[in-house]
């Protein structure tokens, strides 16, 4: 068995920024931003859509998104926002095994 690789202090950094990384997004904010179904968001958190109904439910019906949800919504965001500028290396280190997605239609060719 190989060891593992000591970390930098620029890697030691890195998880510093990371660990106080407020990274989130409101599943309203999301859905006013893209024209998503609560299904397609429940896909993206991993959740029911009855579970995503409820988070734009009012009163009792009402349920708070966890923290993971919205890392998870944030995410998708920034995917959403430069997935042209991955790289297929990248993105199969990100998501392995799957297809790199199409480019936007609106994005000019190279």
């Amino acid at each position: 068995m190989t060891r593992p690789r000591a970390l930098s202090e620029r890697e030691l950094e890195l998880i510093r920024l990371y660990a106080n990384c407020q990274l989130g997004l409101s599943p309203r904010r999301f859905y006013a931003k893209w024209a998503v179904s609560h299904e397609a968001m429940a896909q993206i958190c991993a959740r029911s859509p009855s579970t995503v109904r409820r988070w734009f439910s009012k009163g009792k019906h009402y349920r708070a998104p966890s923290a993971a949800d919205l890392w998870h919504l944030a995410l998708m965001d920034f995917l959403l926002e430069h997935c042209e500028e991955l790289t297929p290396e990248l993105w199969q280190q990100l998501c392995p095994g799957q297809p790199q997605p199409l480019p936007r239609p609106d994005s000019p060719s190279t």
